[in-house]
């Protein structure tokens, strides 16, 4: 089943195509909701500021498959809208052979310099064996995790969304399951969290690869004239480089703010490690929106449909603009049930800073979304040159603001969650200026 989102209404076609992207995601972030919840509930906030550390390294790593894999997808819709189906074909081999390589070099990378890892997140003493017992684990699934990612990717830029979110939904279940198992159940401590959020990536990893294969083997088969070329490889890597490294630049600015975290001791760990979870889950919808929406731009990039593209920008803006409003009056009031989700009630100090850290985060959620928006326009009009300089102005500005006004004794760690939305801001602003200064050499070209 495939979706040519260079037809039908603007507004019903990508929202159609959006909103499987969506939950599919919100199930992922399951897998570390989950873990972090059942963690927080049975092993105590010691486990969770252990586990919720090791996720923003987690989150870091595998943002390089997930760069990759959205560079990769944004050439399949361009090509896909021109309807060159050898051209696909060679790009889809040749992306699967660089994601290929990629997680087998950050797999060996990542267990020869784990203990060194650990010291760079400034992790406490009384942590770091639990942190090092879980990452040993968790990074055993990073070929799952490819595999997930690159037919999600390939099912996506055909305008399937359905079925990455099909296997999200049948590993996010055995995920939860797992977990109780596992950690309640069974007692294994944050290894049992871990070995069920594998075993889970592995299930949507394979899953996916086979119904890809079964279902299109017309573009999965090598045919004469069909091959591993050079040419193509640059292709793919030229987008899916820049693409792979504003997604690292990403999460490597929010590992630098962990690290400051972590020198702030467990209280504000555990707080932290709970917020970032909602605050993800709050703001997922308006991430996934925005690759959704560069997919429908890039497939209308290739049918060279100006006129629909136009109107895709201005629907996705209102529809970016009126859920973030939304979502932020909702994480705003609720801040404190959101976070007894997550950690004990008599963990005061932990719920308290925890609530402190959302409503600062939750009163700007439209300035995320419109900074999603920016990502992926650039990215679908063959710029993503300019989302790698919109994330290092939004990371850049959340790290030494992070830095600098943590260490004004009368600001304290209010100043690491304030540097958030100001770097948001700024990069918005940036983005917004571009876009209007260029109109016609990036929309009307």
């Amino acid at each position: 089943m495939t979706n040519e989102l260079t037809q039908g209404p603007v507004m019903k076609t990508m929202l159609r195509f959006a909103i499987p992207m969506i939950l599919g995601d919100l199930l992922q972030q399951c897998y570390n909701i989950a873990d972090t919840l059942i963690v927080g509930k049975f092993l105590g906030a010691g486990a969770l500021a252990a586990v919720g550390s090791a996720f923003s390294l987690m989150t870091f790593l595998t943002s390089i498959l997930l760069g990759l894999a959205m560079g990769s997808g944004t050439v399949f819709s361009i090509r896909f809208g021109q309807k060159d189906t050898l051209s696909l074909k060679e790009c889809i081999i040749a992306s699967f052979t660089l994601l290929g390589i990629v997680t087998v070099i950050l797999n060996i990378l990542i267990f020869i310099g784990i203990d060194w890892i650990i010291w760079f997140l400034r992790t406490p003493s009384e942590l770091k064996v639990m942190m090092k017992e879980y990452l040993i684990v968790i990074f055993a699934g990073m070929i799952g995790i490819f595999l997930y990612n690159f037919f999600a990717s390939l099912l996506r830029s055909l305008g399937n969304s359905v079925i990455p979110l099909v296997f999200l939904a049948i590993s996010a279940c055995l995920n939860i399951i797992l977990d109780l198992w596992f950690v309640a159940g069974l007692n294994r401590g944050v290894a049992g969290a871990a070995e069920a959020t594998v075993i889970s990536q592995y299930v949507s990893g394979i899953g996916i690869a086979i119904y890809t294969y079964i279902k299109f083997p017309e573009l999965l088969r090598i045919n004469t004239g069909v091959r591993l070329r050079l040419s193509r490889m640059r292709e793919i890597t030229g987008f899916s480089a820049l693409t792979c490294m504003q997604q690292s630049i990403m999460n490597l600015g929010i590992l630098a703010v962990q690290g400051l975290v972590n020198s702030y001791g467990t209280t504000v760990m555990a707080a932290f490690a709970a917020g970032v979870k909602i605050d993800a889950f709050a703001y997922l919808p308006v991430q996934d929106f925005g690759n959704a929406f560069s997919i429908f731009i890039a497939q209308n990039f290739g049918a060279k449909k100006t006129e629909r593209i136009k109107r895709g920008i201005h629907t996705a803006v209102f529809t970016s603009l009126i859920f973030g409003l939304i979502i932020s009056l909702i994480v705003f009031l609720l801040a404190e049930p959101l976070m007894t989700l997550f950690i004990n009630a008599e963990e005061s100090a932990v719920i308290a800073e925890g609530v402190r850290y959302l409503r600062i985060e939750g009163a700007f959620y439209c300035l995320i979304g419109g900074l999603f928006l920016l990502y992926g326009l650039y990215r679908a009009l063959g710029n993503p040159g300019m989302s790698v300089i919109l994330t290092i102005i939004s990371l850049g500005t959340r790290v030494i603001l992070a830095y600098a006004l943590s260490a004004i004794p009368s600001i304290g760690i209010v100043g690491i969650w304030w540097s958030v939305p100001i770097g948001w801001f700024l990069a918005d602003a940036l983005g917004t200026g571009y876009y209007l200064l260029k109109y016609k050499e990036t929309v009307e070209k």
